[in-house]
């Protein structure tokens, strides 16, 4: 077994034991992938402050999100497919979570379906939706996630269409993998994934594969999909699912103060600074860069999260310290999920926390809810002096 020390020894990893195409499912972003390299490399512009001769003992990670105690500020991104980055992956990712301590979000395009998860997950979970033209696929979505007990939504409003991405053009993305020479060849190198999926019956979109009408089979499902995303979302519709749903309801896809401040107004209980890691709008800030304006609108209103970019511990600190409440990974936990399943994605939290902790620690803090733009330098221009 290899020594993992970092994000990066995971994704590594990761590379090596999944398909090509589910590893360059999760890494990549949409066109040019500025955005996607960006919201990594903005945070490396962000410079710490070291403080000394300060007691650091009875150090604290945990705080809350939602009202919910958490081992530490972060919670588990919605991403889709997961269970193809390795067998049950989205079960194996919400065990991980609930035992860690932190929130585990199931997107609506994940391979094992709601009630997959509920019956085998360690805790209650948050659920994601995409907004969809069919309302009564939505409706009912919004009541299984209820009858799981779900204890979170978090809807997502920046997937109106969906946005190009090369990679998965060029390999073909399906799941299950569509029979080529390219893909038998590429999963001939990978025997561990393909032991581990022959385990289980859980392939395909179960979510909505028999759930929305006329979709039984991966081929109906890629047909419905290409004309369900909702071009007509606006705020309305958003009033409707909240009043729909009728509990916790994070927003997230925000990137402008305007658009902050209309989610707000609805009652928002978390609002989630977030380009989509990259994967729609290219050319769009970074989320680190996009924070500030953010919070400074809302940040007395509603929690402000970050998600994005995040692949370190010190990176949750500098988001912390730019005043959101709490950050979501995506990436990082799916390179853990792809490289060792569970354990791997109990790894990767792990990392964070610890280098959390570290970090924290060095800038002379003992709670993570003492961070504060005095632990941080930021240059000149970093937040937006856009015209």
């Amino acid at each position: 077994m290899p020594i993992i020390t970092c994000i990066d020894d995971l994704r590594q990893l990761h590379r090596r034991r999944a398909p090509k195409m589910f590893f360059d499912y999760a890494e990549s972003g949409s066109f040019t992938e500025q955005t996607f390299r960006e919201n990594t490399t903005d945070f490396t512009r962000i410079r710490l402050r070291q403080r000394v001769g300060r007691q650091l003992d009875n150090r604290s990670t945990r705080t809350t999100m939602l009202g919910q105690e958490v081992a530490m500020p972060v919670a588990l991104s919605p991403v889709g497919m997961a269970g193809m980055q390795s067998a049950d992956g989205e079960i194996k990712a919400a065990r991980a979570a609930a035992r860690f301590g932190v929130p585990f979000t199931l997107s609506t395009m994940s391979i094992c379906s709601i009630e997959d998860v509920a019956r085998h997950a360690d805790a209650p979970f948050w659920f994601q939706l995409y907004v969809m033209r069919d309302e009564t696929f939505v409706d009912n979505i919004i009541d299984r996630a209820k009858a799981a007990g779900c204890s979170a939504l978090v809807l997502t409003l920046d997937l109106q269409l969906v946005a190009q991405r090369h990679k998965d053009l060029k390999n073909r993305l399906s799941a299950p993998p569509r029979p080529s020479v390219a893909t038998v060849l590429d999963l001939a190198t990978r025997w561990r994934w393909g032991l581990q999926m022959l385990r289980t019956r859980r392939h395909t979109f179960r979510n909505i594969i028999g759930h929305a009408k006329g979709v039984d089979d991966i081929a109906s499902l890629m047909n419905w999909s290409n004309e369900q995303f909702d071009p007509l979302l606006n705020w309305d519709k958003v009033a409707r699912i909240r009043d729909r749903w009728g509990g916790k309801l994070v927003i997230k896809g925000i990137l402008e103060a305007e658009d902050a401040e209309r989610a707000a107004d609805l009652g928002t209980d978390a609002i989630v600074v977030s380009n989509h890691g990259g994967r729609q709008l290219d050319g769009a800030l970074s989320t680190i860069r996009s924070l500030a304006p953010v919070v400074a609108a809302v940040g007395q209103r509603t929690e402000v999260w970050l998600d994005g970019g995040i692949r370190t511990g010190q990176d949750v600190l500098k988001a912390l310290a730019m005043g959101a409440r709490g950050t979501m990974i995506g990436r990082a936990y799916i390179y853990g999920l792809g490289a060792m399943g569970e354990a791997g994605v109990t790894r990767a939290l792990e990392i964070i926390h610890n280098e959390l902790d570290t970090s924290m620690a060095l800038c002379g803090r003992k709670s993570v809810t003492e961070l504060d733009r005095d632990n941080i330098l930021v240059p000149k221009g970093f937040e937006g002096d856009w015209q």
